[in-house]
């Protein structure tokens, strides 16, 4: 597919304008498959959640809806959103997303999973938050979604990075949120992904172990 310029670079992909209303995300390495992702994010916007339209999609590439607007992590920054505020809204879209029947499980406890919900992956538009990156979508228990979102956030808690006060602030809504959807064998299996994801630097997955307590803490508290 043509490309216009270079919008942004992720870990694994990049995004680049296209003619309209549209962007092409395009994956690096031979990583992941777009086509699949395309396919849950049409399962979702069929149901109403907040994700970008699709149009075309290979298994590199994914053509979809050019979203106005910062990310909740650039909205931290300019000061247009709290800690609080993005926790919540978080888990709204947790229990919205898992409101959604799976795609492909005929299972009712089964739901779609995002498996990365964190304030970079949700933009602000003038419509509403929007849920972006569905490349490690999986359909399963919620248990594991909630679990995966605040091991994240942990993470980025005890990391000691400028930010940090305000992942802990926002996992602590995420958590006042969660309705107890978030379980101990979540948590294990969300660790034990993080811990083997080749994405992750050796100083991220040192961090795994503390961010587990914290977690907890907060629950028990």
């Amino acid at each position: 597919m043509r490309t216009g310029r270079l919008l942004g670079s992720g870990r694994s992909a990049d995004v680049y304008e296209m003619d309209g209303a549209w962007v092409l995300r395009r994956m690096r390495g031979g990583r992941g498959d777009a086509a699949a992702e395309a396919a849950v994010m049409q399962h979702l916007h069929a149901h109403g959640y907040p994700v970008p339209g699709v149009r075309a999609a290979t298994r590199a590439d994914l053509v979809m809806e050019r979203l106005s607007g910062p990310t909740m992590l650039e909205a931290f920054g300019q000061g247009l959103l709290s800690a609080q505020e993005a926790g919540l809204t978080l888990a709204r879209l947790l229990r919205k997303l898992h409101a959604v029947p799976a795609r492909l499980s005929a299972d009712p406890a089964v739901r779609v999973l995002h498996l990365d919900l964190h304030p970079d992956n949700v933009m602000l538009t003038p419509d509403g938050p929007k849920v972006i990156d569905w490349s490690n979508s999986e359909e399963g228990a919620p248990g594991l979604d909630w679990a995966m979102s605040a091991v994240i956030l942990a993470q980025v808690a005890v990391g000691g990075e400028a930010i940090g006060g305000v992942a802990e602030e926002t996992l602590e809504a995420l958590l006042d949120g969660n309705e107890d959807q978030l379980t101990g064998a979540g948590l294990a299996e969300a660790g034990r992904r993080r811990a083997a994801d080749p994405m992750m630097s050796p100083g991220e997955v040192e961090l795994l172990g503390e961010a587990d307590e914290l977690i907890r803490e907060l629950l028990a508290g």
